[in-house]
Order: structure tokens, then sequence, then C-alpha cells
């Protein structure tokens, strides 16, 4: 009997989030498409240099190394044509990132190739394409612009909020619209009850997939929980994951605590959060990664 393959985790991520090309944006901005595309012509043998999410990328591709077969992939989800494209994926092959498979929209959004390419989680620096992602059930966050943590480390390590990002946002909502008192008494009232899933649940799981190919002791993959909440709060937080049995290796409580210095201690490689002012803090850290999801992005 043939075995059956298993699925990749198969990250998508916008060319502007893999290279940088804030020059390049400057000239589509201010002189417009076609000043835009006889540039990226003009340089398409010039090699563009990493992106705020590069560094990502380099150590997800880098974990085939440690796999008997390739689980991990990348895709290109972006917004040139293939004509000005080309440059992007000189840049690809000269940083030596194995990228095989793109989709270039000329201009549109390629939102609906998401789907398609079985995409686990998308990266942009379009909050309009995020936001159709996120409506459609996909994990997608915005890129912020800024730099990594700047720690060596080999180990990818990815950390994560919890209420509106891996969980629902049914406890949030309790909190915004009734106060922390009421948050604390229902979430001691049903702290045997499993929250619903949030957007990031299914790559999480995808991730806890992934790292059941190593021993948790040496895996090259390390994930954390960040979270505003704290005793007694926790327990329906340690529930919920237990009974999706999906592994976290660290979890933070921090009580309403600014998160960047936390995340800058774990060394994270990207952060995901929903609300705005957290991200903003986290930023100036870690590379970040905004989730318009739930009670904290209705407008």
């Amino acid at each position: 009997m043939q075995k059956t393959k298993e699925k990749k985790l198969t990250v998508g991520i916008s060319s502007m989030a893999l290279f940088d090309l804030v020059e390049s944006n400057r000239v589509f901005e201010t002189e417009g498409k076609e000043a835009y595309c006889n540039y990226q012509i003009a340089r398409e043998d010039d090699v563009l240099e990493p992106g705020v999410a590069y560094p990502l990328v380099k150590k997800l591709l880098g974990l085939n190394r440690h796999l008997s077969e390739s689980l991990v992939e990348v895709i290109l989800l972006s917004r040139n044509s293939a004509d000005t494209g080309l440059r992007v994926f000189n840049s690809i092959h000269e940083h030596d990132l194995d990228i095989k498979r793109a989709a270039f929209t000329s201009g549109e959004t390629p939102f609906a190739y998401i789907s398609a390419f079985e995409v686990d989680l998308f990266l942009s620096t379009s909050p309009s394409d995020v936001r159709k992602a996120l409506e459609a059930g996909y994990a997608a966050a915005t890129i912020l612009s800024g730099k990594g943590s700047g720690l060596a480390h080999e180990q990818l390590r990815i950390a994560f909020d919890g209420d509106a990002v891996i969980f629902s946002d049914e406890s949030e909502r309790i909190y915004k619209e009734k106060g922390l008192d009421a948050f604390t008494e229902n979430e001691q009232q049903t702290a045997r009850e499993p929250m619903s899933g949030g957007p990031f649940k299914s790559f999480l799981s995808a991730l806890h997939n992934l790292q059941s190919h190593f021993a948790e002791q040496t895996s090259p993959v390390r994930t954390a929980l960040v979270t505003a909440r704290s005793a007694p709060a926790h327990e329906r937080v340690v529930r919920t994951l237990r009974s999706w049995d999906i592994r976290i290796d660290e979890a933070l409580f921090l009580g309403g605590l600014q998160k960047g210095e936390f995340l800058k201690s774990f060394g994270a490689d990207i952060f995901f959060d929903d609300q705005a002012s957290h991200c903003e803090s986290a930023n100036q850290h870690v590379a970040t990664g905004h989730v318009p999801h739930g009670v904290a992005n209705d407008n």
C-alpha cells in the first residue's frame, strides 16, 4: 500500500515582507506603476536586502535539514507582475532560499491563492489582504516594520498571544464589555470548559505536528504563549490546550505587564498579537505580526 504523504507546514509570504522593498514601494507611490516597473526591471540583477520576515523564513526552511523529508514550504504570494517579480526570484536564488512556488498577481490581491496552495499561515505587509485571509478562516498577520531580536540561536522560536489569536475572542469580549471582575468571574466559572479556537489554532496545531518529529529536549522549534492573563484566569488556558492535545513549551501569564522585554528574553523570531498596543511594545524588541481579528479590532 502506498504511504500517504504528510501535509507540509505551508507559509505564504508577500515579497515586501520577505525583502526590503521600501525604496521600490516609494517609487510606486510617488511616480506610479509604470515607473515602478521600469525601476524593478532596470535593477532585476541587484540583490534585494532581507526584509523583516526574512530571518523567520530562513529558519523555517532550515527545519527541513533536520527531517527525512521536506515538511516545510514557503510560497511567495506577491502583488508584483511576473516581469517585476523577476528581481524577487533572482534575490531568492542569491540568498539561497528554497522557495520554488509563487503567485504574481500584477497589483491584485493574492488572497484567492491561499486556499489553492493550502497555506497554513499568510504573512503580508498589506492589512487589507490579511483581513481577507482572516475573514476566510486562515491564520494571517500584518508584518510590522522593525527588526528581529538579534539573538544568535538556531532554534525557531514563535510566540503567540492567547485571546483572539490562539483562542476565540469570547473571553476578551466580556472583559471589553463588562470589565476585569466580570472577566475573572467568567473564567473561574468556566475553567473546565475549553475555549473555542481562534484564527491561529490550526497553525499552532500544524506547528505542534512538526514538533512531534523531534525529541522535546532537542527540538529545533520552541513555542511560547505570552498573555496578559494572570491567575486565576490561567487555568482555562491550560485546560483548553490540554483538550486540544497541543503542547506549548513556555507560558507567560503577565497580568497586564508590557510584553516586549519578555519576548526579548524568550528570543522570539516572531510574535503574534491582536492588539495594536501590545504589538507596538513587542516590535521594539522582536519581529511582530498584528492579527487584526476580534473585538479589539472591531470598527
